[in-house]
């Protein structure tokens, strides 16, 4: 059995992935996981897919699906680090996931920290006037669009200002 790809700090992963793959986005709930794609210049996140969860097997076959289907070289997935900085069950759940994930598909993976990326994206469906019904359906994709865009946003401002 080949070892797991580690995870890696976020500003190896653009480097790590493979050509101009895009990244894929992961918010690991306990009930779902929402998914968002990056586009391959790794400028703008799009909520993708919700995935409801039922064996992990299941969980990572169709996220191998999505690998395969949309071309993607790394994952960027969401840490849910309390409000003080302690990393608590949750995140050991998260890591867990990761962990199991990364020994089924072998591309790079980085955290990223995801406080309040939920709170921040339900409080902009209620601003759109989003019935409750469609937050609902669509809060895990965008969600994971949220964190997949601020990790963007890091690798943007490590990388510097665009040459012209």
């Amino acid at each position: 059995m080949v070892p797991a790809m580690p995870v890696v700090p976020l500003p190896e992963l653009a480097a790590l992935r493979a050509g101009h793959h895009r990244l894929l986005g992961l918010d690991v709930g306990t009930r779902t996981v929402g998914l968002a794609l990056s586009d391959t210049r790794l400028v703008i996140a799009t909520p993708f897919e919700t995935i409801r969860r039922a064996r992990f097997a299941a969980d990572a076959a169709r996220i191998v699906e999505v690998v395969q289907k949309q071309g993607v070289g790394g994952f960027v997935i969401g840490l849910p680090v309390g409000m003080d900085g302690v990393e608590g069950p949750r995140c050991q759940s998260v890591r867990a996931f990761a962990r199991n994930l990364l020994a089924v598909i072998d591309l790079p993976a980085a955290f990223w920290d995801e406080r309040l990326s939920t709170a921040a994206v339900e409080r902009a469906m209620i601003e759109a006037d989003m019935t409750r019904k469609r937050r609902a359906e669509t809060i895990d994709r965008a969600a994971a669009a949220y964190i997949l865009q601020g990790a963007l946003d890091a690798l943007a401002r490590e990388a510097g200002p665009p040459r012209s």
